[in-house]
């Protein structure tokens, strides 16, 4: 399996419309000025936060959502206290495929796009790009 890097996630996500990444010191992609996934700030307690480029931290829409994801690869997704009830999981980038990625990416894009950007952008446009080359 080809390790997935937050090169990809960038490629992914920018290639959804009217996708706009915000200056940060890893990746953080919005549509409609919400996000959909960024890179982790991890928080350990008496230091300075780490922007981990190598975790994603991915919009999945529900607590139900969530929680199949956290229960069916715990390998791939986990999440911190600091994202208890969000619904939001954290994906260890080395561990999921490109494929799985995108569809992952792509879903959590048409969660938070506002409605009239999604008529540009109909669920199953991205499964034309399935490509792993870019």
């Amino acid at each position: 399996m080809v390790v997935v890097d937050a090169d990809d996630v960038r490629r992914i996500a920018l290639s959804l419309p009217h996708t706009v990444e915000i200056d940060s010191d890893g990746f953080d992609f919005r549509v409609g000025n919400r996000g959909f996934v960024w890179s982790y700030p991890e928080y350990i307690p008496g230091q300075r936060r780490v922007i981990r480029t190598d975790i994603a931290v991915l919009y999945v829409g529900d607590e139900a959502e969530k929680q199949a994801l956290l229960l069916s690869e715990p390998e791939v997704f986990f999440t911190t206290s600091t994202y208890d009830w969000s619904p939001l999981v954290m994906v260890r980038l080395e561990r999921i495929d490109i494929t799985r990625l995108r569809e992952l990416v792509t879903d959590a894009w048409h969660m938070r796009a506002p409605a009239e950007l999604k008529v540009d952008h109909p669920p199953d446009c991205g499964e034309a790009a399935t490509s792993d080359t870019w």
